[in-house]
């Protein structure tokens, strides 16, 4: 028997290291080349708010195939050439198999298995949809007092719990996401130190209600999460709202979150994606622009992901989080 958090880890830890999650899953680096170039950007204008500093870290965590960092550094390189050769690339992934695409395609690149092992610095770092594969803990409320699952035989089990700090009616669940509370923590003091800013966007409601949020992908479908171990992508809703309080609490600012669909085209990616549908094949351009719009339009992407910022509180307003 294992507590749901423990259980999530060993599962996933399995599933990236055995799996190609390109088989279960697309995101949205995959969609459209915009969307890592304007990140990209992004990281360019932060830099020189920062005051350029020379070195400085460009981190990704759970890079994937490499392809958001690729079309990151091509738009750096013709955009703003002096951070290209000022920053230094580092990626955090522990999947071997992952590992070997992403050299492929970003030789320059260190790795690192954990954010926290990144080197001493000013830092930028992306991330996208990789909090919603950190570990969670969910507790149910009974009566007067509460229990916490774990997973014995590809079945819930409750057992009693302290009281969280938590409310809820009888027999809804909370979810709690120590994980990724530690790392925002961590995270938020480094910034605050040392200077910089991380960009995280993910899915999830801005401000989280009870409810299992579970859920597992296997070849893009939706699975039972419990069964067959490793053999599929177990996720939860991020907690935006807790993130942010930990980073604060740790030394960092934060801005937003704000919806995906709106950070996006205030960095220009419809424009990005109009530029280069221009010259291709009705087919080709047909293409560019409906992956755009997947990741912008509220009832696809745009609104169920978030952005949000963590930063050296002296930065001021970020791109895209200027109302």
């Amino acid at each position: 028997m294992e507590r749901l958090d423990a259980f999530m880890a060993r599962a996933n830890a399995t599933y990236y290291a055995a799996r190609d999650p390109y088989a279960d899953f697309t995101t949205a680096p995959e969609i459209s080349q915009s969307f890592g170039e304007v990140l990209g950007l992004w990281a360019a204008v932060v830099w020189q708010m920062m005051g350029a500093p020379d070195p400085v870290i460009l981190a990704e965590a759970g890079p994937g195939r490499g392809t958001l960092m690729a079309d990151a550094l091509r738009a750096i390189g013709r955009a703003a050439p002096a951070f290209r050769a000022a920053l230094r690339l580092h990626l955090v992934e522990t999947s071997p198999r992952l590992r070997a695409l992403q050299a492929g395609r970003l030789p320059d690149a260190v790795w690192h298995d954990r954010i926290e092992d990144l080197p001493a610095g000013p830092l930028l770092l992306l991330a996208n949809e990789f909090l919603d594969a950190l570990p969670i803990r969910q507790f149910v409320r009974r009566g007067a007092g509460w229990t916490e699952r774990h997973v014995e035989s590809g079945r819930f089990v409750e057992l009693p719990a302290a009281a969280p700090d938590l409310d809820a009616a009888e027999g809804e669940v909370v979810e709690l996401g120590e994980a990724g509370r530690a790392l925002a923590a961590g995270l938020g003091a480094r910034l605050a130190a040392e200077g910089g800013a991380a960009l995280f966007i993910d899915y999830g409601p801005e401000h989280r209600a009870p409810g299992d949020s579970l859920q597992a992908l296997r070849f893009r479908a939706p699975s039972d999460p419990l069964s067959e171990v490793g053999t599929a992508d177990l996720t939860a809703h991020v907690d935006f709202s807790a993130i942010a309080a930990a980073a604060h609490a740790a030394g960092a600012a934060t801005q937003g979150p704000v919806p995906q669909g709106v950070f996006l085209a205030r960095l220009g990616l419809p424009q990005r994606t109009d530029a280069l549908a221009r010259g291709k094949s009705p087919a080709q351009a047909a293409a560019l622009l409906a992956g755009a719009r997947r990741l912008t339009e509220p009832h696809a992407m745009g609104r169920l992901f978030k952005a949000l910022a963590l930063c050296h509180p002296g930065l001021p307003e970020l791109p895209g989080f200027a109302g």
